[in-house]
Order: structure tokens, then C-alpha cells, then sequence
């Protein structure tokens, strides 16, 4: 008797910590976001226009948002069907214990590992489904406006207080989707919504899951990190490019994963993770995401940065960047003007038992866009990029390099520019160090600070005869490469 008492008081206690994490991680969620209508709006390489006759701003949440979609002549509709299409992982709770803890939610720690997935999900969104896909159910996810997060979370503390009188294990929340019946679609749409359903599945909170919250925690081990420590976006590169190689399921083994050492890119590298000689002798082609930690400043963002930021962006090929602000993790996945444009995972939901048939996917898109003036970013981050085949890894480093010239051309950067050529090397002498740093250098006079800064471009040149690159033989006739440099202050922990 003495010991259900026990397990009465405890489960009482956790019904009540499940309502104070949904409170103090659900207010983010109560502010209106503003899109201005006279500026193109960017959301991981596609471009969205809502212009109108009117200036001014307009809000993406709820009523209002419905009521504009018919007074802009641009495509709102189709941003936000995009926007909410993204897969939004976020802080859980009274999923499976993590391994080697107590630990049966990762709200207030995690949320660099829930952006990070958000990061690789996008990745293999765009492996499986392609850019161009996005949820039918999409603009029917339920808007703040009819049921607010926090008229949502008094129900859930009163459901969790319910069911935790009358012993039953989950709150009983029904939903409007859950009651809705499913659409009859074609035999491509059937395929993609398999493959949307698969994608969620990788990232649920179970052990079994490939690059779930407790799998990727075993990954950090090797970093020294344990659950409930702070990860920082480059430990969260590694880690998934580990939970990469080590997944099993063979629709994943067409896909590697990259990381850049001291934000280097080394096409060779790539190239070879991309293409692998089977026993057959034919070769064996993978998509590769390249993960680049960098540092956009010393102890603030430098504002020089920007709009190397907005370009990458901009391009096709990028799948989104982990960063944040000091102490809170953000994935960010486009701007407008000078503001980037963010889903948050600082909003507790309860666990969601993906192994199910038919799961409910709602909470797993985000509703509504978040913005941020870029000058709050934390300089520390990763930017991801996805490259399907070698030629595309190719195009990526030219509109990668191009994004640094237009960003170095600012005049209000300051810059410096000047370019080192190497057409061919005759002696057999490897490069070194310094000397393989072959393309843009921009050197920026810091307010703050006087030295050399440098912006991140990817460029390659022909190189012919015994050329070398960095002590690594290259082929004759093949590229030498330059790094994907950023040169500054020594990097700090920034989650």
C-alpha cells in the first residue's frame, strides 16, 4: 500500500512538472509574428512576394491571416503552406527514461539537439520528397486564434490532473484532426505521405528510433556530453553525422553526412563520401548534407555577415542553419529584410509514440513563423547544405562562392579584397598551410576590434601538372580548393 501511495504521490508530481514545462515553454508561441508586405520573404531557397496596393505590415497568425490571404495579390497562401510544412520537433515530455538518467523530457537542455534534428530532417525532406513537396493538411492545422497555446494549457493541466486522479496514463485532448477523414489521394501522394510518416518516425523519442532524441544523446557521449547538459551547434554536427553513419534502415544508406573541420569544406573529401567503388566495380553514388560550424563574430554577430547569411539563404541547396540567441537554440530557415525567420523547439508537447499506425502528425509542423532582428543571433552556429549528386555539390561551391563576392562587394562591409591565383605547380613540393588558402580573402577592420576577419566562400581553380592541395595529392587536371574560411576570435560555448 505504502508503495502506490509512492506512485500516486510521484505521478502527481510529474503530471504537475508536465503542466509547469508547458507553461513556461508555451509563451513564445502567444506572439503575433509580423511580415512586412512590400519585401520578398526567402524560406530555404524559394522566394515569396506579398505585395498589395497597401503598406504596411500584416500578421501571419490566426483570423487575420485568413482575411489577408484575400487582400494580397502575392502567394501568402503558399508561403505558409510551405512554412508549415517543415517538420517542427520541439521539447517532449514522459517519452521512454534516456539511458543512464532519471530523465523523462528534455525541456530546458535539449532544444540545440531538437533544432539540429529539425536541420536533418529538412535534409532528407528534400532526398525523399523534394523541394517542391508540401502537406495537403498543411493549412488545416489548427490556428491560435480558435484555440490559443495557453487556453491549450490550462486544458492540458486540468486533463493531467484528471487523469491523474483517476489513474489513467495519457490526458484525453480530443482534436479536430484527429476526427477529420482521410482525403483520398493518388498513388504519388500516397507514396510521399509514407515517406513524410517515415521522416517523423526517425526523430521520435524512443530508443529504437534512428535519430531520435535518445540515440543522439548515445552519440554525444564520445563528446563528453550526457543528457541534460547543453549541447553547442558544432558537438550537434558531429553528432548526427555519427547517428548518419551508424543508421541501418536501407532507405537511409543513400545518404552521408559531411562536417567541415575548422570550417574547411575539402571537395575531395566530399566527393569521396559521395561516390564509393562497389565490389562489382560500378560506383556507388550517395547524397551528402555538408554540416559547416562557424563563428559569424567574436563575443556579438558581426552585422558584416548578413548578408552572407541571407545569401546562403537564399540558395537552393541549403537546408537551414542552427543557431539561436545566447542560451536558446533556434533553426533558422529563411529572413525577411534584415529579421531571419525561425521554428522554434521551446514548446513542450507530450510524447508521441511514432511506432503506431497512423500517429497524429500535427505536432509536428509548426503553425505559425517566428522572426528575429539578425543582430541578436548568437555567432556561433552551423549551416547545413544538401547535395543530391556530385554535380550538384559542384553548383553549390560556385553559388556559395558567389554569395561571398556579393557579400564582400557591400560598401558597408569595409573589405579588403584581394585573390591568389595558382594555375600550376611545377615542383613536387606540397603546399602548406597557408599557402593553400586559394581564392577571396576579405579582411574586415572590426569596430571592435582591428584584425583580420575573413569571409566564408567555397572556390576552386584548375590545377594542372604535380599540383597539390594541402599536403593531399590532387589528380592532375583536377580542382584545388580553397577553405570556406571564417577567421575569428578564438570560438566559445554559445548553448
Amino acid at each position: 500500500m505504502e508503495a502506490t501511495g509512492t506512485d500516486e504521490v510521484e505521478k502527481i508530481k510529474s503530471k504537475f512538472m508536465s503542466a509547469w514545462n508547458n507553461m513556461k515553454y508555451s509563451w513564445v508561441l502567444k506572439t503575433k509574428t509580423y511580415f512586412s508586405r512590400n519585401s520578398p520573404v526567402f524560406l530555404l531557397g524559394k522566394c515569396y512576394h506579398f505585395k498589395s496596393d497597401e503598406s504596411g505590415e500584416f500578421s501571419t497568425e490566426g483570423s487575420n491571416f485568413d482575411k489577408i490571404n484575400t487582400e494580397i495579390s502575392g502567394n501568402v497562401e503558399e508561403f505558409r503552406k510551405d512554412f508549415i510544412s517543415r517538420i517542427w520537433l520541439t521539447y517532449r515530455e514522459e517519452f521512454p527514461q534516456i539511458k543512464g538518467s532519471a530523465l523523462t523530457t528534455d525541456c530546458g537542455w535539449g532544444c540545440t539537439l531538437r533544432t539540429g534534428q529539425m536541420l536533418l530532417a529538412q535534409g532528407l525532406m528534400l532526398h525523399f520528397l523534394g523541394r517542391a513537396w508540401v502537406w495537403p493538411d498543411a493549412l488545416d492545422i489548427e490556428n491560435s486564434d480558435s484555440d490559443s497555446w495557453t487556453a491549450h494549457t490550462v486544458k492540458k493541466l486540468t486533463a493531467s490532473l484528471e487523469a491523474s486522479l483517476t489513474a489513467e496514463r495519457e490526458p484525453k485532448i480530443l482534436s479536430n484532426h484527429q476526427e477529420r477523414i482521410r482525403r483520398n489521394c493518388g498513388d504519388g501522394e500516397m507514396r510521399n505521405e509514407i515517406y513524410h510518416r517515415k521522416i517523423i518516425s526517425w526523430f521520435g523519442d524512443s530508443p529504437l528510433a534512428a535519430f531520435g532524441l535518445h540515440q543522439l544523446i548515445e552519440y554525444g557521449k564520445k563528446s563528453g556530453k550526457i543528457a541534460g547538459d547543453w549541447y553547442g551547434p558544432a558537438v550537434v554536427a558531429h553528432i548526427l553525422r555519427k547517428a548518419v553513419e551508424e543508421a541501418r534502415d536501407p532507405e537511409l544508406q543513400g545518404v552521408t553526412v559531411y562536417v567541415a573541420q575548422d570550417c574547411t569544406v575539402y571537395s575531395s573529401d566530399v566527393i569521396d563520401r559521395q561516390c564509393s567503388f562497389m565490389d562489382s566495380g560500378e560506383t556507388d553514388t550517395k547524397a551528402v548534407i555538408i554540416l559547416v560550424p562557424v563563428r559569424l563574430g567574436g563575443e556579438r554577430t558581426n552585422m558584416d555577415y548578413l548578408e552572407f547569411v541571407k545569401g546562403i539563404l537564399s540558395l537552393e541547396y541549403c537546408v537551414g542553419i542552427i543557431g539561436g540567441k545566447p542560451k536558446q537554440s533556434y533553426y533558422f530557415a529563411g529572413f525577411q529584410d534584415d529579421s531571419l525567420i525561425y521554428m522554434d523547439p521551446h514548446y513542450c508537447q507530450s510524447f508521441v509514440d511514432v511506432s503506431i499506425k497512423d500517429f497524429p502528425l500535427e505536432s509536428f509542423h509548426c503553425p505559425s513563423p517566428k522572426k528575429m532582428s539578425f543582430k541578436k543571433m548568437d555567432p556561433s552556429c552551423t549551416i547545413g547544405f544538401y547535395c543530391r549528386t556530385v554535380q550538384d555539390f559542384e553548383k553549390a561551391s560556385e553559388e556559395i562562392t558567389k554569395v561571398g563576392v556579393r557579400a564582400a562587394a557591400q560598401p558597408s562591409a569595409q573589405l579588403r579584397v584581394c585573390c591568389v591565383r595558382v594555375r600550376q605547380r611545377t615542383s613536387s613540393a606540397v603546399l602548406s598551410r597557408n599557402h593553400s588558402f586559394l581564392g577571396i580573402y576579405c579582411c574586415f577592420h572590426n569596430q571592435e576590434r582591428s584584425g583580420l576577419f575573413f569571409i566564408p566562400s567555397v572556390f576552386t581553380m584548375e590545377a594542372g601538372g604535380d599540383g597539390h592541395r594541402c599536403g593531399r595529392a590532387a589528380p592532375r587536371g583536377g580542382t584545388i580548393e580553397v577553405r570556406i574560411l571564417l577567421s575569428c576570435p578564438a570560438p566559445r560555448s554559445a548553448f
